[in-house]
């Protein structure tokens, strides 16, 4: 398994500064369930998003070969863990 590195800024952790204790343990689990590779349920979500951003974003997933869900999915992961 690829172990993980996580780099944050000083100001990122200034931030954490004000997590509560319980808010830091619901972190640090949802953390390890995303990089333990265990399958999950997909969760249903609605987000609001610009009809040009969301054509162009399908448009460069259909030339990857990938549907676009999959490809925030990837980005959404890469962007939490650095691992693709």
């Amino acid at each position: 398994m690829k172990k993980t590195v996580q780099y944050f800024t000083k100001e990122y952790l200034e931030r954490c500064k004000g997590m509560t204790p319980d808010q830091i343990l619901d972190f640090l689990e949802n953390y390890r369930e995303l990089v333990s590779g265990a399958p999950e349920k997909c969760q249903l979500i609605s987000m609001k998003i610009e009809p040009s951003l969301l054509k162009a974003f399908k448009q460069k997933a259909a030339l990857e070969n990938i549907s676009y869900q999959t490809l925030i999915k990837q980005l959404m992961r890469k962007y939490m863990t650095g691992i693709s």
